[in-house]
């Protein structure tokens, strides 16, 4: 199982970002398995069986063109540059419809990368907005390990499977806060059905990039969850933010008992899909750092929760749940790479630190609204953000052969 997510569309006015947000989404990596804030190598990998590096060119009359289309089993580095394909900004490698991998925050002009760990089969090289939008990848032989380190391979098994449970946990929590909160739809209390929006939030934010892999078609279960009237009309509107327009714009409980039993059903069918699952170390690391471009691109700008203004409620558990699924692989990276692994746990001490001055007791989700932020404070959040994003974003690339 593979858990990258598809970010739905979302439309960001620049101007209200600061500085240093804007410097996040352009520079850092984007979702994907190991996505890397660097520029594509400007080499080519023989476009031959056994290849573990694909470079891709976006371009505006081609499409998405990887110079290797035959790839070994293991771990795989795709470079990708979008030259001039201004329709294009993101690619994505799939397995059936399921997302395994993928970069965004590539407009035209910018450069990145992304790495996975595969197994023998058939592939898609998918560049939504392209002339050419899919490309076929073949992917052979059996997986091998690059170090040979017996004790670095127990120790990535063990991340796989500790996170499962993280995952089962937070998805179990999920379906019961979400359980009370339509109980609350149901009622005739304002004040505890915003309560109980806000109790249920948590569990979602620590591991949507899990929801987020799951899209087949038209069917996709993130959207169905916490889709923002943005991406989607509002007859077509449902999930948390369908439900916090009407508590905390409308202030009303008119008509939410529905969405609230839709909500319900959704995330029912959630826990169904997660459990069981397996993941790869690469699935981890690119998970974490999709979390934290979650926080880049819709938690510091306010857009999350536009009506509730709990943001930094969000932001809260974004971070706790790429600092979990980094916490998985700090033991197997610290063999890999100590300096690597120290880095990113102290650059992770510092975040939460900084998170966690915005704690208050005032407001029921236990932190300031988003509108008593200053701009300062939002720069500070999004570089502290980025400085951990960095480093983060080498992970996947880390663990891919390990």
């Amino acid at each position: 199982m593979i858990f990258m997510p598809r970010r739905r569309a979302r439309v960001t006015t620049l101007a209200a970002l600061p500085v240093a947000a804007l410097t996040l989404a352009a520079c850092t990596s984007g979702s994907g398995p190991g996505s890397a804030a660097s520029s594509s190598s400007g080499s080519s990998a023989a476009t031959e069986t056994g290849a573990r590096v694909a470079n891709v060119t976006i371009t505006a009359a081609k499409g998405c063109t990887a110079d290797a289309t035959t790839l070994a089993a293991g771990g795989v580095t795709f470079k990708v540059t979008n030259k001039d394909a201004t329709a294009v900004s993101e690619i994505e490698l799939l397995s059936g419809e399921r997302i395994i991998g993928e970069k965004e925050n590539l407009p035209a002009g910018f450069s990145g990368e992304f790495a996975v760990t595969v197994t023998a089969g058939a592939y898609t090289l998918y560049c939504p907005g392209a002339a050419t939008e899919r490309s076929p990848i073949k992917v052979t032989g059996l997986s091998t390990s690059t170090n040979g380190d017996s004790t670095v391979a127990a120790a990535l098994a063990a991340a796989t499977k500790n996170y499962a449970t993280y995952v089962n946990t937070q998805v179990a929590a999920l379906l019961v806060a979400a359980k009370k909160l339509d109980a609350t739809l149901h009622g005739s209390s304002l004040t505890a059905a915003q309560a109980a929006y806000m109790e249920s939030r948590p569990f979602y934010e620590k591991i949507e990039p899990v929801a987020e892999s799951f899209v087949n078609g038209k069917d996709n279960l993130d959207a169905d969850i916490d889709v923002r009237i943005g991406d989607t009309t509002f007859a077509q509107w449902r999930g948390f933010h369908r439900i916090e327009y009407g508590l905390f714009k409308m202030r009303s409980l008119a008509g939410l008992a529905g969405f609230g039993d839709k909500l319900v059903a959704d995330v029912g069918r959630l826990v169904q899909k997660t459990s069981g699952l397996r993941y790869q170390p690469t699935e981890l690391a690119n998970g974490a750092q999709e979390l934290l471009d979650e926080v880049a691109s819709s938690k510091i700008t306010g857009e999350e929760e536009a009506y509730s203004g709990i943001d930094l409620l969000d932001f809260a558990n974004n971070d706790e749940g790429a600092e979990q699924a980094f916490a998985q692989l700090q033991p197997a990276l610290a063999k890999i790479d100590a300096t690597l692994a120290t880095t990113i746990q102290t650059r992770f001490t510092a975040l939460d630190k900084l998170v966690d001055s915005y704690r208050t007791g005032a407001n029921p989700s236990g932190f300031k609204l988003y509108n008593e932020l200053t701009q300062a404070d939002k720069v500070a959040l999004a570089a502290a953000v980025k400085a951990v994003a960095e480093p983060l974003s080498q992970v996947g690339s880390k663990v891919a052969n390990a």
